[in-house]
């Protein structure tokens, strides 16, 4: 690059901070989950809520949506135009979401038993009582879709269907640097000296997954400094990545020592609450979501759960897309949400 191109490139990019500054002077409030949802149980920290319906649900059978407990279920809704929870509203689902909390150090006991056998259980029973039914319809996100198998496993009478997303199971893959780095984690000296694992750490180890998207973003949004939706679209999903809770450490203890180390689940050797969770339980219709660019969840670590699982009517779908793009991308409002939607209502009316 000679002289007179370095110049005109500094221009550019100072323009383009101007442009920037005015844009960001102008935006107010950057709100996420604006679907409208109702409180309607909660047991400590746990809350459930269900999504306001302006008229009656085709689908006869509620949904209950499980996100990962690391991560805040607002990207599922990040904005009117893509929001995979508003998108089930508008397919005619009956949508209820947990709301797993934000842990402090009060809740370090808190185990993963607590959460399949008390939180996740408690809100399934809510919802059954509710609607005077034997069983819902369960969907799971990521972690949230290896917690709901494994409750599928252990009260398949409570549920009509189960649908899962970008969610591991098989641990014996080393195609993703996260499944290498848990094999070497000092879990018990992290737990036992933190009591909570904080949220910065576990953000730490998913940026260093693919640390160059973390800087060309910054020089991808330079681009779009003086559009204003651009931006917000940008800053929603900035805004969601910040705000992740802590996790508890007896149950991250469990979890990074029985599944990502041991392969306990896939294995049939994994117990909860003095339950082996048997797979072959799961005979309800199972929909298992991947997608086909993920570089957190390996394919083959989703996929491996159809061979193990009791379920006749099983099917397996390839998103074509990352790990989050099956939530927020356009695509996933065109095509996985009806798909989805579909699927489920076939199979509860």
């Amino acid at each position: 690059m000679n002289t007179l191109q370095l110049v005109e490139e500094m221009s550019h990019t100072l323009s383009q901070l101007q442009k920037g500054q005015h844009t960001l002077e102008n935006i107010g409030k950057i709100e996420v989950g604006t679907t409208p949802k109702t409180l309607v149980w909660q047991m400590d920290k746990v809350k459930l809520y269900h999504y306001d319906r302006e008229t009656p649900a085709t689908c006869k059978i509620p949904v209950l949506v499980s996100f990962a407990i690391m991560n805040r279920h607002d990207v599922l809704d990040l904005q009117p135009d893509r929001s995979l929870m508003k998108k089930f509203l508008d397919e005619g689902l009956d949508i209820y979401i947990m709301d797993w909390g934000y842990p402090t150090k009060a809740d370090r006991y808190i185990t993963m038993e607590d959460y399949i056998f008390d939180y996740m259980n408690g809100a399934v029973d809510f919802i059954r009582k509710t609607h005077g039914i034997q069983k819902i319809n369960k969907m799971g996100i990521c972690q949230g879709g290896t917690f709901s198998a494994i409750y599928a496993a252990l009260f398949p009478e409570k549920l009509n269907t189960l649908t899962t997303y970008v969610a591991p199971f098989d641990f014996t893959t080393d195609k993703c640097m996260l499944y290498k780095w848990t094999k070497y984690l000092d879990v018990d000296t992290m737990v036992d000296s933190l009591g909570i694992i904080p949220a910065d750490v576990i953000n730490a180890g998913f940026s260093m997954l693919k640390p160059s998207m973390d800087v060309s973003k910054y020089f991808g949004v330079l681009e779009s400094l003086d559009n204003e939706e651009k931006i917000m679209n940008f800053l929603r999903m900035e805004y969601w990545k910040a705000d992740c809770p802590d996790m508890v450490g007896e149950m991250y203890r469990k979890y990074i020592k029985d599944l990502f180390r041991d392969n306990k689940l896939i294995k049939g050797e994994f117990e909860i609450g003095g339950h082996k969770v048997d797979l072959k339980n799961i005979t309800m219709p199972f929909l298992n979501i991947y997608a086909t660019e993920d570089t957190i969840i390996p394919n083959e670590s989703t996929i491996a759960i159809n061979a193990k699982i009791g379920s006749k009517d099983k099917e397996l779908y390839a998103f074509p897309g990352g790990h989050i793009g099956v939530f927020v991308g356009g695509r996933s409002q065109k095509e996985l949400g009806p798909k989805v939607a579909r699927w489920v209502t076939e199979r509860s009316n």
